[in-house]
């Protein structure tokens, strides 16, 4: 498939908290919309540029800029890296080729009708008092992450148990433990129902997740990207968490989720802070993955027209007006 033109805008969605991981904080999701159109249709996709890898909104629409006028799905994982730009493309010619061919992505893609899924909701990092309220308020649901990544989070893990006792919750270190901190904390973590470690350590030191006991299965985030990271985290890792704008698009994360099973590790698929725009067509990676991390639409405190929809935490499939 060709296209005629593509263009990228940023577009800014406010959260409907601050919300807060071990790098800081954000009290608005800053997205790159990304429309391309070709014969007459027009598809979408959005992008979150992350600054830990060394995105920024200039930086990835100067890499959308350079791209050639006539480009196909093939073509354009040669062209860009895996990353933020190459995700809102891939993404756009997915929606564009469903509206030239009138057939949804997931027809296209060779898969099954996707089905409603239950997703994790997000508790940002805080005070131990400000997160019990916090997790009292989302006891209902049956997920919980909770972002943490101090050497202070024993007491943040037992305010969180404490607000939810009946929550299933997932933590979130985003590389800020030690192995000593992480050592310290795993005994605990089976204790108060933990079922899975995000991103432990360091994504550049996490060669001792290798050498220690994980009583609760760990993840992989920042140090799983596309296909090619998953060689290096055998032995470290029990499961991955593919996020599009790691990929680089729906194209490599579809391929990345059967290489990852194949390869005997778990899938977990999540997202950045964005709109419903970005998590339509990761509700089609994460059909049958072992844990769904796609609330950010949840976090804002507007979404975009036509947005998904959410019933508590189930998340349903998009509408072929959003996307796909």
């Amino acid at each position: 498939m060709s296209r005629t033109m593509i263009t990228a805008t940023t577009d800014i969605f406010p959260l409907a908290q601050t919300f807060t991981i071990s790098r800081g904080s954000k009290t608005e999701a800053r997205v790159l919309t990304v429309r391309v159109l070709g014969h007459g249709a027009m598809g979408r996709g959005e992008c979150v540029p992350y600054a830990r890898y060394c995105e920024s909104l200039e930086s990835v629409a100067a890499q959308i800029a350079g791209l050639p006028a006539d480009l196909s799905r093939a073509a354009l994982q040669a062209l860009l890296p895996p990353g933020a730009a190459r995700n809102a493309v891939d993404c756009a010619l997915w929606d564009c080729e469903a509206k030239l061919l009138g057939r949804a992505a997931w027809q296209i893609a060779g898969l099954g009708a996707p089905e409603p899924l239950v997703t994790a909701y997000t508790l940002s990092l805080g005070a131990p008092e400000a997160m019990r309220q916090a997790a009292a308020a989302a006891a209902h649901r049956p997920i919980l992450k909770i972002k943490l990544g101090t050497p202070d989070d024993m007491a943040r893990l037992e305010a969180v148990r404490a607000g939810a006792p009946r929550a299933r919750i997932i933590v979130d270190a985003n590389e800020g433990w030690t192995p000593e901190i992480y050592a310290d904390l795993a005994p605990h973590l089976q204790r108060l129902g933990v079922v899975l470690v995000e991103q432990p350590l360091p994504a550049d030191a996490d060669g001792m997740l290798a050498e220690i006991a994980r009583p609760v299965p760990v993840c992989a985030d920042e140090s799983c990207h596309d296909r090619a990271s998953l060689a290096g985290l055998r032995g470290k890792y029990d499961l991955v968490n593919i996020k599009l704008d790691k990929t680089g698009g729906l194209t490599e994360a579809f391929a990345m989720r059967d290489a990852a099973r194949a390869m005997g590790f778990g899938v977990m698929v999540g997202c950045m802070v964005g709109s419903s725009l970005a998590m339509a067509p990761a509700h089609l990676v994460a059909q049958g993955a072992t844990m769904v991390d796609l609330d950010g639409p949840l976090l804002l405190r507007n979404d975009r027209d036509h947005g998904l929809r959410y019933d508590g935490s189930v998340v349903y499939p998009p509408r072929p007006e959003l996307w796909g």
